[in-house]
């Protein structure tokens, strides 16, 4: 019996430093391996995409004219779009189409024009509406489009991100390694991810705050909030760095914070679990749904509440030895159960 043809797209992990390029490796590789023949997986890629799947898969190339008309629309049973900023449209494709829905953070941030967030909704809802099934991967994102897109709510279903678990090389040395105990945090660089919100809990202590990733001009808020506290020399941001460096930071650090308001999942806050260390985590969005009851929630960005959550939270987990709490929270995520569900969706899909 010929095999469905199953199409994914990966075409969002053309940034090896974005949270895409994460997402696509890991759900990829799980994909591949948990298939065992079920289907004929094809993915959808840039050519200079830095992860090609070690040769294990087919790949069909992006083409710019792919927009107006998709070569190979006629050879899939179902098209996987594996994020909402996806460049092959659903509409030119002949297939059952799913579409994974990472955030809509647009709805959230303060600072968002109205009319901006209009054009974003009109046109997330008219990739929805070409949809059969949309995955969102995580309540929280799925409850945001169920509100703005009511009538797409049967077609909603919620599969969790996995989480790799890094190595620590123990002969890797970071370019930049702090010379005490330090707190550590990774992600882009924005207002929404709250690291300006950081350098309040340095007060009255000697940790070293580590912020690693891509810079952007808020660079300049978390350096003046560093000033305001006089830790500036305790607060290090060392832009992207490689996955070695990302695993002995997580290894090495007394805790990580990651005080983000708009949030799909949170993948860094299963990392840094996966090494047993603390977690201090925004109380909004998707993240509860993560830490769990294992994390420490800031219920308010005040300085004086996040010193207390801090300092209340790094003495309870030395009292209570929570490291495997931590280790066991992380493991409720893996890439092998997300693709194990991407499947059975793919199959359910075939079958309506």
């Amino acid at each position: 019996m010929k095999k469905p043809a199953v199409l994914v797209t990966f075409d969002s992990m053309k940034d090896a430093n974005c949270g895409y390029f994460s997402f696509g490796k890991g759900l990829g590789d799980a994909l591949i391996q948990q298939n065992k023949g079920k289907f004929k997986l094809k993915f959808y890629l840039f050519k200079q995409t830095q992860y090609l799947f070690n040769g294990l898969v087919d790949i069909i190339y992006l083409s710019k004219l792919d927009r107006l008309f998709f070569r190979k629309k006629n050879e899939f049973e179902v098209v996987h779009l594996s994020d909402q900023t996806c460049r092959l449209r659903p509409s030119k494709v002949n297939a059952k189409k799913i579409m994974t829905i990472h955030d809509m953070n647009k709805v959230h941030l303060k600072f968002s024009r109205p009319h901006r967030i209009k054009v974003y909704l009109k046109k997330l809802g008219k990739l929805i509406s070409q949809c059969d099934k949309v995955v969102c991967i995580s309540q929280f994102v799925a409850n945001d489009v169920k509100h703005y897109f009511p009538e797409a709510e049967d077609k909603i279903s919620v599969i969790y991100n996995g989480a790799d678990k890094l190595i620590a090389n123990d002969n890797h040395q970071p370019a930049f390694k702090p010379t005490g105990k330090f707190l550590f945090t990774i992600g882009l660089l924005s207002v929404q991810k709250g690291f300006h919100l950081l350098p309040a809990i340095l007060k009255d202590n000697d940790f070293e705050l580590v912020i690693c990733g891509r810079e952007t001009p808020h660079k300049e808020r978390i350096i003046e909030e560093a000033q305001k506290y006089n830790c500036l020399t305790r607060v290090h941001i060392t832009g992207p760095i490689s996955d070695d460096d990302k695993a002995w930071y997580y290894k090495n650090c007394s805790a990580f914070l990651f005080p983000s308001v708009a949030e799909g999942f949170g993948l860094p806050v299963i990392e840094a679990m996966h090494f047993g260390k603390p977690a201090f985590l925004s109380k909004f969005t998707s993240l509860p749904e993560v830490g769990g009851d294992a994390a420490y929630y800031f219920d308010s960005f005040e300085p004086e509440s996040m010193q207390k959550v801090f300092y209340n939270g790094m003495k309870d987990f030395e009292e209570r030895n929570r490291n495997q709490e931590m280790i066991l929270q992380a493991e409720k995520f893996s890439w092998e159960r997300a693709a194990n569900q991407y499947l059975n969706l793919y199959e359910e899909t075939l079958k309506k």
